[in-house]
């Protein structure tokens, strides 16, 4: 690929917001962030999927399948994704969004 002014600059800006995100504190926000963004992710998945009742079951068919995925590419020692920030993210949407879900479902008493 060609190194062009536009690669540079995203190579500069890629690199500038690494280099922020190792310090502890603003680590543990983004961390933070992305659990709350996967709890507000399962109330919309939930109120938007209980509005027309059909889609109840293929929601959380994906829902279940998709944590199932990013579990088994967290855990698995082939990937290594425990060693990176976007992997620490991942795993914090998948456990804000099944917190999400399972927080509306003891709202309704289900």
């Amino acid at each position: 690929m060609q190194q062009t002014r536009l690669n540079t600059l995203l190579d500069r800006l890629g690199a500038g917001i690494q280099e922020q995100l190792k310090n502890p504190w603003r680590r543990l926000a983004t961390l933070s962030i992305a659990v709350l963004f996967g709890v507000f992710l399962g109330l919309a998945i939930s109120s938007s999927a209980g509005q027309l009742g059909y889609l109840d079951i293929v929601a959380s068919a994906v829902v279940a399948i998709a944590a199932e995925v990013i579990s088994a590419l967290f855990y698995s020692d082939r990937w290594k994704l425990r060693q990176t920030l976007f992997g620490e993210i991942l795993n914090a949407l998948k456990f804000g969004l099944l917190y999400g879900l399972f927080l509306v479902a003891f709202l309704l008493g289900s």
